[in-house]
Parts: structure tokens; C-alpha cells; sequence
């Protein structure tokens, strides 16, 4: 097995405790910057919708069928339904782009 593996691994690992442990060690007091405070609080979700956006795009056969069942999704989102109707929803919506397209 070749030996390199080894050290990326050791890298790997090294550098994302180093991500972790720095700012626990540099940043002692609580953060009183507003847009900082704000901009940190943020930071997960924007994570999130990054990572899932092209996953959703490229999860059906077609781009448009995805892009109306995500339109579909938000839509039912922000009228307040469930996490449950918001998935069957835009499954169904996918279904039906899916056999008119």
C-alpha cells in the first residue's frame, strides 16, 4: 500500500483540529461585534443550502421537474406547512413535471 495515504490522512487530521482548536484558543472573550455575532449565526445554514442546492438540481431525471419541485418546496414552506407536506409536496410536484416533460 502506498505510504502517502498515511500522511494525507495525518494532514488531513491535523489541519481540521487545528480549524477547531485555534479559535478556541484565540477568541477567550465573547464576541461583541453585532455583524460578526450575526454573521457567525448564519454560517451553518448558508453552509447547508450550499451543499444542498445542486444536490436537489441534479436528483431528478430533468433540471426543470427539480427546479419546480424546489419552487413547489419553498412556497409551501413559507405558508407554514410541515416538514412532512413540504416533502410529499414537492415530491409530488416532481412526479407530475416528471411525466409532462
Amino acid at each position: 500500500m502506498n505510504h502517502k495515504v498515511y500522511l494525507y490522512i495525518i494532514v488531513m487530521a491535523a489541519v481540521t483540529y487545528l480549524i477547531r482548536v485555534v479559535p478556541l484558543t484565540l477568541l477567550r472573550k465573547p464576541i461583541k461585534s453585532l455583524f460578526l455575532r450575526s454573521f457567525l449565526y448564519y454560517v451553518p445554514y448558508v453552509t447547508l443550502a450550499v451543499m444542498t442546492f445542486p444536490a436537489i438540481l441534479s436528483a431528478t431525471a430533468s433540471v426543470w421537474s427539480a427546479l419546480a419541485g424546489f419552487v413547489a418546496a419553498i412556497a409551501l414552506a413559507y405558508y407554514g406547512a410541515g416538514l412532512f407536506k413540504v416533502s410529499v409536496g414537492a415530491c409530488l410536484i416532481v412526479i407530475v413535471f416528471e411525466l409532462l416533460l
